[in-house]
């Protein structure tokens, strides 16, 4: 009596198993020792139809199977080993500020630690800070990274501006700024769209170059007499001269490596002027603010350094109209120690998205005295001190008498004159 119940059971649940999976049923039931009531085979003619039904029912089950099977996401690369629960990365822009002295400039060289740069210690303090992920350190491109102005080696910067994807973690300002020097800042940070390039939407910059006012000093004078004061008919004749830079001209011989028939060797002045001198530490020094759409390498240093030598008396008012013409013009280069870049400028972006109710202008209004404070703290400080012990204006006007700017009229007015051409070079490298 219990083995026929069993009976009925096994042939009861193979029935059952058979209506959706065949195949399982027939591996674990079909071989079961109680034959007696196992179902007679199919005759000959029935076992193709059967077999027919068998696979397609077997090719349904599959189907039934995979359609059953949970989706899985597949992770970015950038995903991948990231914790879950961190906040959504967003485009932003960071307000920077730095003492450009001891650091190769401000762009990162990746995979290169010979020379330290600005990026280097910002990307650093990013990672730590929980920002970004270790893997967008090591490729920039993968937080869409893009800086408003690559400064050279020993240039500070109290308005840089670099646009970058990051977690927007709560505190971010302080927690970065924790795990960067003192002399390198993040003072101000702003929600921006998600196409936003710091570099391409930027459309001028404002620059500040300071310097020791016996920089103007005739060439008679001591070449460091610090006890000079520049007088206000100097000052007058230092702003006369500034204000002719204003408008395009063609700024070859400002640069390196650069034609005068290239589009690119054509710039835009909006203003350059000297401003009142003031005192610092028995020593007077004065600042020279440039603002242009963009500059080229060496670009402002040569501006500086050829009106220096026309107020010392080494060059005629002249040679200012000569250097942007065709011919090669020997135009001297002040040091880099003095030169700031103070502030950036978004204009038509700020018209466009300003006032949308979405975005923030980015004129950074509400910063500005933390600015100043880092100016008078560590920019203009590091200027003064570094001034005073490697005297490098001082020995840069030593250079001047060297320089020959009277050649070069005589080539450009002598007969047949004909302009360089990028295969003669000017056998000068700068």
């Amino acid at each position: 009596m219990g083995v026929r119940r069993l009976r009925a059971a096994a042939g009861a649940l193979r029935r059952a198993c058979r209506a959706w999976t065949p195949l399982l049923g027939r591996r674990l039931l079909g071989s079961s020792p109680m034959a007696g009531n196992a179902e007679q085979p199919a005759p000959e003619a029935a076992r193709p139809e059967q077999e027919k039904k068998a696979r397609s029912g077997r090719q349904g089950a599959a189907r039934v199977w995979e359609d059953t099977e949970p989706h899985t996401k597949k992770l970015k690369s950038c995903e991948v080993g990231e914790p879950h629960g961190k906040p959504p990365k967003r485009k932003i822009v960071l307000l920077m500020a730095y003492s450009g002295k001891g650091y190769h400039g401000m762009q990162r060289n990746v995979g290169s630690s010979q020379f330290k740069t600005i990026e280097d210690d910002l990307v650093s303090a990013l990672v730590r800070a929980g920002c970004i992920p270790e893997s967008h350190g090591e490729n920039m491109k993968k937080m869409s990274f893009q800086r408003c102005a690559r400064t050279d080696k020993g240039v500070s910067a109290a308005g840089q501006v670099v646009s970058l994807k990051v977690r927007l973690i709560d505190d971010i300002l302080a927690k970065i700024n924790s795990h960067l020097p003192s002399h390198i800042r993040i003072l101000g940070l702003k929600r921006v769209t998600g196409g936003f390039n710091s570099k391409k939407k930027c459309d001028g910059r404002t620059y500040l170059y300071m310097l020791p006012t016996f920089a103007f000093a005739h060439r008679d004078r001591d070449v460091q007499d610090e006890t000079y004061r520049l007088s206000a008919e100097t000052l007058q004749q230092v702003n006369q001269l500034l204000a002719r830079y204003k408008g395009t001209h063609n700024f070859h011989n400002f640069t390196s490596q650069k034609w005068p028939w290239e589009p690119s060797a054509q710039r835009y002045i909006l203003d350059m002027f000297c401003e009142a001198p003031f005192e610092r530490d028995t020593m007077e020094f004065a600042v020279i603010k440039v603002t242009g759409q963009s500059f080229m390498t060496h670009q402002i240093r040569k501006m500086v350094g050829l009106v220096v030598a026309i107020v010392k008396g080494y060059a005629s008012e002249d040679v200012l109209e000569r250097s942007w013409g065709e011919a090669k013009v020997d135009v001297p280069k002040a040091p880099g120690l003095g030169l700031v870049l103070e502030r950036v400028h978004f204009e038509r972006y700020n018209r466009r998205y300003g006032n949308d109710g979405l975005h923030e202008p980015l004129d950074w209004v509400q910063e500005e005295a933390e600015v100043t404070a880092f100016k008078e703290q560590h920019i203009y400080p590091t200027i003064i001190n570094t001034e005073r012990q490697e005297r490098s204006m001082a020995q840069w006007l030593s250079t001047l008498p060297m320089h020959d700017f009277s050649a070069t009229a005589q080539a450009a007015a002598a007969p047949g004159a004909k302009v360089p051409s990028p295969q003669e070079g000017d056998g000068h490298s700068d």
